[in-house]
């Protein structure tokens, strides 16, 4: 399997969000997992180049070198199949868009569903300054460069009525 290291920077990241912190055994049998379906991944027969990561114990970031092999519709639907059995094995959430994830006061990722997010930036818990996560990067450069962004200038604020 390739390391994220060994990706290069315009390669192709879905970013899927788990609703709580993964526990110890959970990020392992995921990883577990994820090497499998990575060494059988495919795009019209040919093997695709990716790496997969958890990051913070709440995103799984899912990889594709696309100068190697494209990802067709037909493997990208393979992929999320795979979160999907995922999400039912372990009975966690990593499709709902509407979950919400930043810093909290002492530094550590929190989620929060659309409502409660809400509150949070209506009663001064969450500000402008807050760190959210930009779980709509599209390559692995913008995964390094705007993956965290302050509230204020991320799409989270299009959402939220202040």
């Amino acid at each position: 399997m390739t390391s994220y290291n060994d990706m290069p920077s315009d390669s192709r990241v879905w970013v899927y969000q788990c609703g709580r912190k993964l526990s110890e055994d959970e990020v392992i049998s995921i990883e577990e997992k994820a090497n499998l379906f990575l060494d059988e991944w495919t795009a019209h027969g040919a093997k695709l180049k990716a790496c997969f990561e958890i990051r913070y114990g709440i995103f799984l970031l899912m990889l594709v070198d696309e100068k190697q092999a494209m990802a067709s519709g037909c493997s990208i639907d393979k992929s999320v199949h795979f979160i999907l059995q995922l999400e039912g094995e372990l009975g966690i959430s990593l499709t709902n868009r509407m979950l919400f994830a930043y810093r909290n006061n002492t530094g550590e990722v929190s989620v929060a569903d659309r409502n409660e997010f809400e509150r949070l930036v209506q009663t001064g818990t969450i500000t402008g300054e807050t760190t959210v996560f930009n779980t709509l990067v599209k390559n692995k450069s913008e995964l390094e460069t705007d993956f965290e962004i302050p509230f204020e200038k991320s799409w989270h604020k299009n959402l939220i009525s202040s």
